[in-house]
Parts: C-alpha cells; structure tokens; sequence
C-alpha cells in the first residue's frame, strides 16, 4: 500500500468496520423492537440527562422528530422528560428504571456480538486501536 492509497484502504477499512458495527447494532435492536435511531438514544442517555434539544443536535434530528422519538420511548416507560433544574425553560430526557433495565440488557447483548472480534486482537493490538479510535472521534482532533 503507497501513501496514495492509504486514505482509499482507510476509508474502505472504516466503512466495512461501521457496517459490520451497524448490522450487529440493527439485529440487536431490531430483536428488541428498536430502530437503529432509538438504540442510540437509548445509549446516549445510560450515563447522562441531555436537554432534549441537545440531544436532537447530537442525532441529528429536528426537534419535532426528537420530540417523536421520545414520546414513542415514554409510551413504552423507557424515557421521561422533566424541566431542567438549572433552566425552567428547558426540559431533560432521562431513562426510567424500565429504560434503564432494556439498556443494561442491550449493553450485554451489543458486547456478546462484537467481542469475538475484538478477540482476534492481541491486548497491545486492543490498546492501539483504542487510541486511535480516541483520537478519531475527539472533537478537538487531538489539540
């Protein structure tokens, strides 16, 4: 591989690992009737109480679909919102003990699909591409 071609076989590399990643994660979520959508709400909120309109900026999403996402996730107990202590203005998304439950369960089962690959890797191997990984998505790239 020539450093020209570095950039093509990364990119290439990437998009296979997200799709293999991404098929695991819509199996997943489909066996527990989610989206793909819903499986990353559901992982953004284990260890956090975003303002749903940060939370929408995050996916992606406009604030009406968010506010959809959410309502379809409250009718089934997995997510509430409630007024944000520091701005009456805002509200916060949270898991319900129900929400929190399915995603302890949906951690278990995403780790359960995506270890024996990662098995293949020696542990220096495993640090590596954690570093590298870590770099890639810091928002700051590193500075």
């Amino acid at each position: 591989m020539t450093s020209e071609d570095s950039p093509d076989a990364l990119i290439d590399a990437l998009v296979r690992c997200t799709f293999q990643v991404t098929g695991a994660l819509t199996r997943i979520g489909g066996e527990n009737d989610l989206s793909l959508t819903q499986l990353r709400v559901l992982g953004i909120l284990r260890d956090r109480r975003p303002r749903v309109t940060d939370l929408a900026a995050y996916l992606g999403l406009d604030k009406s679909t968010m506010s959809g996402l959410i309502d379809r996730a409250e009718r089934r107990g997995l997510l509430a919102r409630d007024r944000n202590p520091h701005d009456g203005r805002a509200v916060d998304v949270f898991l319900t003990p129900a929400g929190q439950e399915l995603t302890q369960r949906l951690d278990v089962e995403i780790r359960r699909a995506l270890v024996p690959q990662l098995d293949r890797l020696q542990s220096e191997q495993r640090e590596q591409l954690l570093g590298l990984l870590a770099s890639l998505l810091d928002p700051t790239g590193g500075r």
